[in-house]
């Protein structure tokens, strides 16, 4: 299991591989994010957008699926996080996009009201398959500290 302890300022992971595909855009839309550019190619080909773009909070849902499953390859001893700051849609995810996941550690403190509790605070940045960042934010960890 990978505490607390085990985790240092600098520390650094690439992982994940996400498959954007188009019907899990359209029914993410439908569902939390009902905006014409997210449910239609003719809508969106009118805007900024070109063609039919997933939700920013999709590009946020799927970046989460790739950090869990990250989570759990490594066995680490994740207990949530408080939330996430300086949230950023870089460029617009696609259906056909892949995306991945870099993370860099930028602060690490024991919790003052909980010594059981490590708290950690991590650059997340999420990239397409040519390498273009597309979603970036401070991910809050909230980590269980090695058993005594």
């Amino acid at each position: 299991m990978q505490y607390f302890e085990d985790i240092a300022v600098g520390d650094r992971a690439s992982f994940g591989r996400y498959p954007v595909q188009r019907d899990e855009v359209i029914a993410f839309a439908e569902k939390y994010d009902p905006q014409p550019f997210h449910l239609s190619d003719e809508a969106a080909a009118k805007t900024h957008f070109g063609r039919l773009a997933a939700s920013g909070w999709h590009s946020c849902a799927m970046m989460m699926a790739m950090i869990v499953e990250h989570g759990r390859d490594h066995r680490q001893a994740g207990l949530g996080s408080p939330g996430l700051d300086e949230l950023r849609w870089l460029k617009p995810v696609y259906p056909g996009d892949t995306l991945r996941c870099e993370s860099e550690v930028l602060a690490a403190r024991a919790s003052e009201s909980r010594p059981a509790i490590g708290l950690l605070k991590t650059r997340v940045t999420v990239f397409n398959q040519d390498d273009i960042a597309v979603l970036s934010c401070m991910s809050n960890i909230m980590i269980a500290r090695r058993p005594d």
